[in-house]
């Protein structure tokens, strides 16, 4: 069965729903690494983890159902623009929390203390530890942050980052 021919906004939805899924799709295993290597610990992962693990698993699956829902030309748009909308808002919310701590770490500074190799829990629980105790004018902000792992950080930093690409492909079809 042929894809239906909506035109510009037909192809608009077919795209935006293929970049939110590798957006999507991203995150979740960038997300589950994390908690993963955390249960592998037994330690309980934040709440912020599992928050965005949840978020963007059904995330994922709408995205999923709504293409084949499309494809088979029995999409009922409107609704679909609703849960778009609150999909958007979730998004939103994950990439603020998310965002919150990671907004005042510097990780190209993070390689200059070689000797110590914390694992994710313990940027994690730094990170969240740590939070209260930096003002956003603090000088000393980018440096409380030192003792982390310059990859976890990255990998941190990336899922922020693709969060915060999602708003822009959740934002047309809504």
């Amino acid at each position: 069965m042929p894809a239906p021919k909506l035109g510009a906004l037909g192809m608009a939805f077919v795209v935006t729903r293929g970049l939110q899924m590798a957006c999507l799709i991203a995150i979740i295993g960038m997300t589950a690494n994390f908690i993963a290597d955390m249960v592998s610990k037994n330690v309980t992962p934040p709440n912020v983890l599992v928050g965005t693990i949840s978020v963007t698993c059904i995330a994922t699956i709408y995205c999923f159902i709504t293409y084949i829902l499309y494809h088979d030309n029995i999409l009922p748009f409107l609704v679909n623009t609703g849960i778009d909308g609150l999909l958007l808002i979730a998004v939103i919310v994950v990439a603020v929390t998310v965002g919150k701590p990671l907004s005042y770490l510097n990780c190209t500074a993070i390689g200059s203390t070689p000797a110590i190799d914390e694992t994710t829990y313990e940027f994690t629980a730094s990170l969240g530890s740590n939070l209260n105790k930096v003002a956003i004018s603090d000088a000393l902000g980018r440096n409380i942050w030192m003792g982390t792992a310059k990859s976890t950080c990255l990998e941190m930093k990336a899922i922020w980052g693709l969060s915060i690409a999602l708003w822009f492909v959740f934002i047309p079809p809504s």
